[in-house]
């Protein structure tokens, strides 16, 4: 790589290696040596689960214009630590339980195994609505026509019928209903996080196609400004979202402690929009053509298992090694491909 790639990288990763230094030094201070450890662990983790979400960030960021890409990855990254990794798990429990936000924040600070307790509670209504909102997303994808498939056996004959939101209401109707005859068990609350998540999908894609359309632009190839930049915004917060409900709650795993999670998982989510950005700026997604599909893949993946972690004990590192794998092998496959292609130019 030549010596202006690899200090183009280096630019792009500084600010986490920065961040990640201060957030460390501080923890050490307060916290004692000891505590850095969970903090590192935890960051690495988030990083594992959200591979894929920088690559469908990446995605949708193309199409948002400079400004719109400097809110998400400054604001945005606000939002995704403070809010989401932070902020979103104490508006749940508050929600749940009828707790005011406050007592409950003042429980995850002083009272972290009730806290763990009431969050664990709350989790099938997250992975309800995280589950179907990322459901949505899979099917949406491959239910549209598109020039280059992967596996063509399961892509082609949906991508030939090219009706992509017929293919989400249908996934909604059939995820909400297995929802309640299989794992909701009589709970009505779920059904309606459930109906909430593939809701939440159909406004904040729509209202973002409506916008776009408005604007003479396409998802495939305009750039997106103003009000339809907004929506595309929102989606991307919101899918943040539904990739941190499982790390948030297997946090508690290695750490009781809510500060220490969210140093942990805000370095790892530094570290994926620090991923985002190089696989944008360095036309990643055009070099590897199978990846986004690797990832959407990978997405359907963990969709499937938060709706069957409703009522069944999923093993996460099962599910993020399935998504990885769907990654690697999507790399792969481009790799080869690119290679065949590479083949009668030399000759």
């Amino acid at each position: 790589m030549s010596e202006k790639g690899q200090t183009s990288i280096t630019n792009i990763y500084l600010l986490a290696f920065l961040l990640t230094a201060i957030t460390l030094i501080t923890v050490a201070i307060f916290g004692g040596p000891a505590s850095i450890i969970p903090v590192l662990i935890l960051a690495i983790i988030e990083v594992t689960f959200s591979f894929e979400n920088a690559v469908i960030n990446s995605q949708v960021l193309a199409r948002m214009n400079q400004f719109w890409q400097t809110i998400f990855l400054t604001v945005g990254i606000a939002v995704a630590v403070f809010g989401v990794r932070l902020l979103l798990p104490v508006i749940m429990v508050s929600t749940t339980t009828g707790h005011s936000m406050l007592s409950v924040f003042q429980m995850a600070l002083h009272e972290p195994d009730q806290y763990a307790a009431l969050l664990e509670n709350a989790y099938p209504l997250i992975a309800a609505f995280g589950g179907v909102f990322l459901l949505m997303i899979g099917l949406r994808f491959f239910g549209e026509r598109r020039d280059v498939y992967w596996l063509n056996s399961v892509e082609a004959p949906l991508g030939e019928f090219n009706q992509p939101w017929w293919i989400v209401f249908s996934g909604i109707v059939g995820a909400v209903g297995f929802i309640y005859l299989f794992l909701a068990n009589g709970d009505l609350s779920i059904v309606g996080a459930a109906i909430l998540g593939g809701l939440t999908f159909v406004v904040i894609k729509g209202v973002g196609e409506l916008l776009m359309r408005s604007n003479h632009q396409t998802l495939a190839g305009g750039t997106a400004h103003g009000l339809a930049a907004l929506s595309q915004f929102v989606y991307l917060e919101m899918l943040d979202a539904s990739f941190s409900f499982d790390g948030v709650l297997g946090a508690f795993a290695i750490t009781k402690d809510v500060l220490l999670i969210a140093a942990g998982l805000g370095i790892g989510a530094f570290y994926v929009r620090s991923l985002t950005v190089h696989l944008l700026r360095r036309g990643t997604l055009a070099h590897y053509r199978y990846l986004v599909h690797g990832a959407h893949y990978a997405i359907l993946v963990l969709a499937l298992m938060l709706i069957l972690s409703i009522s069944l004990e999923m093993p996460k590192i099962i599910v993020s090694l399935v998504g990885l794998s769907f990654i690697f092998a999507a790399i792969s496959s481009s790799i080869r491909h690119n290679h065949r292609e590479a083949l009668p130019a030399k000759k």
